[in-house]
């Protein structure tokens, strides 16, 4: 699978990479000699071309500084099984836990709440102290019942389980494998404790892996098969951002027959294996399901990008060379119907954003992906980092910025504050731990896990909103009653 091509970004001005990393050293100076051995590692300045990742990352956070990951069970139930809208997914230990993902990532879903669609909701095994001394298996395995019972349209369920489940030893998988034979739906045991790995990532995996082994393959598409069959991996539909990436999909004459796992169903979920193609968008959450099914059913994959015109254009190409000269023709009909209507959007958004500068520290692909939608509207992003990324997310992102940019990865919040201070942003966009610092701080800001309440931000019909908002935030008379920390 080959990386998109991007071209050498021309320098910023007033950014070198000089500079750059004598701002990285005075930020190191905060540190006691231990912290920073072991915070050096994970920033540097950009030099594109460089070979290899030169920012370490997926490391334990350094003990006592806050950040802003999440856990493994934050990446198995809030990421991958929890958007999915035709199955129950019961986190399996205290309340807490589940009450905290209950609905946090926006994941917009079709149906009815509560008859055949059941991501909205909140389901709990609601660990007491008798729980942890004497187990949960009979609490889980009543629970199971109750929803066969209660949600008779339920697809399946899901278990996460929760630190205290691994903790005392609950055997989550004996009890699924039960309920799955007495119940005759799928009961998907999900070993997700949030103490296992460094962050939310190693969720993601442990998810990709329980639906490789119990429901890839067990299902078939209704319809006949066509070569324009593909999959969307990896969108969440936050906003509605898958159903406007299908949109366009849809009108350059391709099937999107199945959604991983926003607004997702666990049918089409289970038959993905039939698909020609699988289009990655978040490569951090689902290319180990690519890969996979790459391996083992021989379907190649992709990622694309549809933040912003510029790439939205170069994915549709490139999404449209894998198939026949019509679907090349329709993606360039597409590309020249939609672009008045971006350029329009431009012209009204850009001269209140040329030059404005933005801080990026997100989760698992959006600082390398939304950089061209940023670039587009003539903002330019002087600092990105990630909160849980492996090395090759950064060795993806290194070409998207500009040499002597910061890049970073796991700040933490006095880490985020010093540069804050020294770049002075227009705009910082990163997540809801971080939101209500900077706008207090008189620093502009936009929410970038899950759009601040707006949205969608994918393909054509988001770029008009994502252009709306970065302005709204930046340009607000608001900010004239906040004083700035510098």
């Amino acid at each position: 699978m080959e990386k998109e091509n991007s071209v050498t970004k021309a320098p910023l001005e007033g950014i070198e990479k000089e500079k750059t990393e004598a701002l990285i050293e005075e930020t190191l100076e905060l540190y006691t000699e231990k912290a920073r051995k072991k915070r050096e590692p994970h920033m540097t300045a950009n030099d594109p071309g460089v070979e290899g990742c030169t920012v370490k990352s997926n490391r334990k956070t350094v003990p006592g500084v806050m950040s802003a990951r999440g856990c493994a069970y934050a990446g198995a139930k809030g990421v991958v099984w929890g958007p999915i809208r035709d199955m129950v997914h019961i986190s399996h230990g205290p309340v807490g836990c589940g009450y905290y993902s209950w609905g946090t990532r926006r994941n917009l879903v079709e149906g009815t709440m509560g008859v055949d669609v059941f991501s909205g909701m909140q389901f709990t095994s609601d660990f007491q102290e008798k729980d942890i001394v004497y187990g949960g298996d009979k609490k889980l395995e009543t629970i199971c019942n109750e929803v066969r019972e209660l949600f008779p349209l339920a697809k399946g369920i899901s278990v996460l389980s929760e630190c205290p489940v691994g903790l005392i030893g609950d055997d989550i998988n004996a009890v699924a494998k039960k309920a799955s034979e007495e119940l005759q739906i799928p009961v998907v045991p999900c070993n997700c404790e949030g103490f296992r790995g460094v962050s939310q990532s190693l969720g993601h995996h442990i998810s990709n892996d329980t639906i490789r082994d119990y429901i890839i393959g067990t299902r078939e598409f209704a319809e006949p098969a066509t070569d324009y069959d593909i999959a969307l991996i990896g969108d969440y539909n936050i906003g509605g951002d898958a159903w406007a990436s299908k949109k366009i999909l849809e009108e350059m004459g391709l099937n999107v027959k199945a959604i991983w796992t926003g607004d997702g169903q666990i049918e089409h979920i289970a038959a993905t294996h039939q698909v020609k193609l699988n289009l990655i968008h978040c490569y951090r959450s689902m290319n180990y399901m690519a890969k996979v099914m790459e391996e083992k059913y021989g379907i190649p994959w992709m990622e694309f990008n549809f933040f912003g015109p510029t790439k939205i254009a170069s994915s549709l190409r490139a999404i449209a060379a894998r198939f026949d000269q019509k679907i090349q023709d329709n993606a360039e009909k597409i590309i020249a119907e939609y672009q008045p209507r971006m350029q329009a959007v431009i012209d009204e958004y850009r001269p209140r954003l040329e030059g404005k500068r933005v801080m990026l520290f997100v989760g698992g692909l959006r600082p390398r992906h939304t950089i061209g939608a940023y670039e587009d509207l003539g903002m330019e992003i002087i600092a990105a980092g990630y909160e849980f990324a492996h090395n090759d997310d950064y060795e993806r992102t290194y070409e998207e910025m500009a040499k002597g940019t910061l890049v970073f990865d796991d700040a933490s919040e006095i880490e985020l504050e010093k540069w804050a201070e020294a770049y002075r942003p227009d705009l910082v966009a990163s997540g809801v731990k971080e939101k209500y610092v900077f706008q207090k701080a008189g620093i502009p800001f936009r929410q970038m896990h899950s759009w601040d309440y707006s949205g969608p931000y994918h393909a054509y019909d988001g770029f008009p909103i994502f252009a709306r908002d970065m302005d709204m935030a930046i340009n607000s008379p608001t900010w004239g009653l906040v004083k700035a920390p510098f």
